[in-house]
């Protein structure tokens, strides 16, 4: 049993030795990566200012997982990792706190999930309904804010999604809310290219995935995604970023 364990011990070091890391990524030392949103981004992360435990400051999210990842492949980077992403957030409410919750904090890539409030909020109350015209106004206005204070900021954009489980389970509740979702698809998709950010289509995603395992296994409710759910983001944003901006191509996840 030793002897397995020293075997097991060496394997894991050797994992970790700098010859096996990915090469340092084509972000700077020490780059700013900020990750907002609503509840999908939030997942009960810790609000107060002064706490240093990154274990509760980034939450339970994507975020938390994409920091593990790449903080173990490329500790030569220092990279640095912020969660603002709040429950309920509509992107109004993003385009209100935009100068505390991400201009201030001087990122160097931005990561934006945003949308499903948006959509529900209309179906609880047809007179707060979002259009997606002014979506992709407010949207608009804090991606133009954001590369007015640094113009060489680096944007990832991923579009809000649904699934058939939960509430929406019923047909036709997930067939309306599936539409209007990706009307905001729509909008994220054209913003991503305008803009020329990482376009992450989720949705698309989360469709794909239900080859292998129904809705409910991903989004418990058919929005909000279980570990596994949230595994499945994190995978696909570090699979875009690194093909987009780090060099070594075989780094796998």
């Amino acid at each position: 049993m030793i002897r397995s364990l020293s075997i097991a011990l060496v394997c894991f070091f050797f994992t970790l030795s700098p010859a096996v890391l990915a090469e340092e990524p084509l972000l700077k030392k020490g780059s700013r990566l900020l990750f907002i949103g609503d509840s999908i981004t939030d997942m009960g992360r810790d609000r107060r200012p002064n706490t240093r435990d990154q274990n509760h400051v980034l939450g339970h999210s994507y975020v938390f997982l994409i920091a593990a990842k790449l903080g173990i492949e490329m500790p030569a980077a220092d990279l640095v990792f912020f969660n603002r992403g709040i429950g309920g957030n509509k992107i109004s409410d993003l385009r209100t706190r935009w100068q505390e919750d991400a201009i201030a904090l001087k990122p160097d890539m931005l990561t934006i999930l945003i949308g499903t409030n948006d959509v529900g909020a209309g179906l609880r109350n047809p007179e707060k309904t979002v259009m997606p015209e002014r979506f992709e106004s407010d949207y608009r206005a804090i991606l133009d804010a954001s590369r007015s204070a640094n113009p060489n900021l680096r944007l990832v954009l991923m579009d809000p999604f649904v699934l058939p489980s939960g509430d929406l389970s019923n047909e036709s509740a997930y067939a309306m809310r599936r539409a209007l979702t990706d009307a905001m698809r729509a909008v994220v998709a054209k913003l991503s290219s305008e803009y020329g950010a990482i376009h992450i289509k989720t949705q698309d995603i989360f469709d794909a995935a239900l080859k292998q395992k129904p809705a409910a296994y991903w989004l418990w409710d058919g929005i909000h995604p279980l570990p596994q759910g949230h595994e499945l983001i994190a995978r696909h944003w570090i699979e875009r970023v690194r093909d987009t901006y780090i060099k070594d191509r075989n780094f796998n996840y």
